[in-house]
């Protein structure tokens, strides 16, 4: 099967079932979760022939927790206040997505740095949303990052999780232009937006690519 065939067997404009396996996803959530909610209703609408196992959240005030809930998505707090070490957390993510029969492991606003630990679990399986047209403005306040540096197009990428932050293989990007009024607030919000819309696609083209054994 083609990479094009493949891919569009995962995600279609219509309401055709899918001959694909379904993909089960484990996402990882720290705030309010609007890309965790894209992917649901993605999901919902038959556009993405995938099933969300679990939600793994790190904050116990995290919004994304009540999404999880009004679409009957089961989901795991695992503070990380509460482990000695990042590795030691990533055991127990591992652990919760493997018992949940997690394939892909997708991060949606994921503020922690993941370590070996689980990036061995699921090699090449593991995809992370960022808001800059990588690899320009890794890290932190990447939007803050755009608007400093001055440039006059912004973005979002989705990308595989490497060890190196923000450095994995770029599945897919969307452009959007920095206006000359623009805040940090605004700015954050049109990309947003385009995350919300490239993130259910960049998930099937990239489970095209990868065998599951």
């Amino acid at each position: 099967m083609s990479t094009d065939s493949a891919m569009s067997s995962l995600i279609s404009p219509d309401t055709s079932v899918s001959p694909h396996p379904t993909l089960k996803l484990g996402v990882m959530a720290s705030g309010s979760g609007s890309n965790f909610e894209a992917i649901a209703q993605a999901i919902a609408d038959r556009q993405l022939n995938a099933q969300i196992q679990v939600l793994i959240y790190n904050n116990p005030g995290a919004k994304v927790a009540a999404r999880a809930d009004r679409w009957s998505v089961p989901s795991v707090l695992l503070d990380h206040r509460n482990f000695s070490s990042r590795e030691a957390l990533d055991e127990a993510i591992v652990s919760t997505l493997q018992q949940r029969g997690v394939e892909w492991v997708i991060m949606a606003g994921w503020m922690r740095i993941v370590t070996p630990v689980l990036i061995a679990a699921f090699r090449d399986r593991i995809l992370n949303i960022h808001p800059s047209l990588l690899p320009s403005f890794k890290g932190n306040r990447a939007v803050e990052q755009a608007l400093k540096a001055g440039v006059k197009i912004a973005g979002c990428t989705v990308h595989r999780v490497v060890t190196e932050v923000d450095s994995g293989e770029i599945i897919m990007q969307a452009a959007v232009p920095v206006l000359p009024d623009d805040t940090p607030e605004r700015l954050q919000n049109r990309i947003h937006a385009q995350e919300h819309c490239i993130y259910p696609r960049a998930i099937a083209l990239a489970a095209s690519q990868v065998s599951i054994d």
